[in-house]
């Protein structure tokens, strides 16, 4: 599945629409900023993921603080039968600066 802009994460969260959101960055990162995704660092996802086994077709978006982390989550994911897994490119820096621009 196609990855996802900063500014279109932004309409999805602004209108509530339904689907599951992770951050994939550390629990101290995520402490000093976080966009109210679910936590769950990278290192923890392989140990976390049958969580989400009843949700391997609905939409996934992970976020981290530049877009690498969350990436490799994603093909994380897909390879473990995740279909609508979508990475936010550029992560939280560029969801906070997309944010700074609006201003």
């Amino acid at each position: 599945m196609e990855d996802i802009t900063a500014a279109e994460l932004k309409k999805k969260l602004e209108n509530k629409e339904e689907f599951i959101f992770i951050d994939v960055r550390e629990e101290w990162e995520y402490e000093e900023d976080n966009l109210g995704a679910t936590n769950i660092p990278l290192g923890q996802l392989p140990f976390q993921l049958g969580e989400f086994e009843s949700s391997k077709d609905k939409e996934i978006v992970v976020q981290c603080r530049s877009g690498a982390r969350s990436g490799n989550a994603k093909k994380f994911m897909e390879s473990h039968g995740f279909s609508k897994v979508r990475n936010l490119l550029g992560g939280i820096m560029a969801y906070r600066a997309m944010e700074q621009e609006e201003e």
